[in-house]
């Protein structure tokens, strides 16, 4: 069997070019006579591969001298008991509920302190993004929280919401790298890397240098404490190594693709076309409200449990991988990250098309 199409949504599809790159170098990293993932982190040529990692992340991002950025492990789930612990000052936080992935954030902050929630979108069972132009911001709130893009539900916020000057917190895991934006308006972006941008095992914070301190909640772990990280670039301990060094390859191929501006145009365009016939097909129908769809992650159904069954099985047997919805919500969704190239979602097209002629 040759490559598949990929739609799972994380552990995702990656570039090919880079996985052929890393297959090239697997066995002999430019002449050292070992892999990268049996080389020292505290040798030279990794010290090499990091920096170089780093520059290219600020590069294609645009990230201002006073952030920092952190290769951290424990994945975005970590990150929901490290923001609180990190930034909690007042035991207050503000969350807006917009996916599972949120709610768990939001939950997982009461333990810290009050984490109210002061907007959701759970009433229709998260099929859009609630309204955030004047919301009940609390005075006293550390910040307010967001999950950008929610895989699960296939919704994106098209504008950040307006914190009233509060301290924004994003988890952008599944858009991460998909399009441009603006660095300064957040306190701390974070992404766990396994959907859009490397292998499992890593999240990228990126926290602006005040918010990095020793002023944490007093129980807060040594490895729970962003100054812990980012006083040893991001070696306090022994990093993914062979994560940064796939995701360094991987902002490459971004900016061979025309950097972040260049990734929205292909990612704009994927999803233009199976949108367009989800809104005409009279089989396959969307479950998002259409202002709010995620460029990444697409969830549709046919209405009938049995057939989204039959066309999963169908599809796999044609090659197309992972369509299959999250158990919270069923039917399908096809995650069509920044790797996924735009002859994929061509023909899962043509092949929705031909099973629906053949199932009406």
């Amino acid at each position: 069997m040759g490559r598949v199409y990929n739609f799972s949504a994380g552990p995702a599809v990656l570039p090919e070019a880079v996985l052929q790159e890393a297959q090239a170098e697997m066995m002999d990293y430019r002449g050292c006579g070992m892999s990268v993932m049996e080389m020292s982190h505290r040798s030279s040529m990794f010290d090499d591969i990091i920096h170089e990692t780093e520059a290219d992340l600020r590069k294609l991002m645009n990230i201002p001298d006073n952030y920092r950025v952190l290769f951290l492990q424990g994945g975005a789930s970590l990150q929901f008991a490290m923001i609180p612990m990190n930034l909690m000052k007042n035991r207050v936080a503000d969350y807006i509920v917009t996916g599972q992935w949120a709610k768990k954030a939001w939950q997982e902050a009461q333990k810290y302190g009050k984490a109210n929630k002061i907007a959701s979108s759970e009433d229709k069972t998260f099929s859009y993004i609630p309204d955030c132009s004047d919301l009940p911001v609390s005075p006293d709130a550390d910040y307010v929280y967001i999950c950008e893009n929610n895989t699960i539900y296939g919704t994106k916020y098209k504008k950040l919401p307006d914190t009233k000057g509060k301290l924004l917190v994003s988890d952008v895991s599944s858009c991460f790298l998909s399009e441009p934006v603006n660095v300064s308006d957040y306190g701390i972006i974070y992404g766990g890397v396994q959907k859009n941008v490397g292998p499992a095992g890593m999240v990228i914070a990126i926290v602006r240098d005040d918010l990095i301190t020793d002023d944490v909640l007093p129980f807060t772990p040594t490895m729970m404490k962003y100054k812990t990280h980012a006083d040893n670039g991001s070696m306090y301990n022994t990093p993914n190594c062979w994560c940064i060094y796939i995701c360094g390859k991987v902002f490459k191929w971004i900016e061979s693709m025309g950097g972040l501006a260049g990734m929205k145009a292909h990612n704009e365009k994927k999803a233009a076309i199976l949108y367009d016939y989800l809104d005409q097909s009279r089989m396959f129908h969307g479950t998002v409200v259409k202002e709010d769809r995620s460029l990444m992650n697409v969830p549709f159904v046919t209405g009938d449990k049995e057939l989204d069954a039959k066309f999963v099985k169908a599809a796999e047997k044609a090659g197309f991988l992972n369509l299959k919805g999250h158990r919270t919500v069923g039917g399908m969704r096809a995650s069509i990250y920044n790797a996924m190239p735009v002859e994929g979602v061509q023909k899962l097209v043509e092949f929705m098309k031909k099973f629906e002629e053949e199932n009406l």
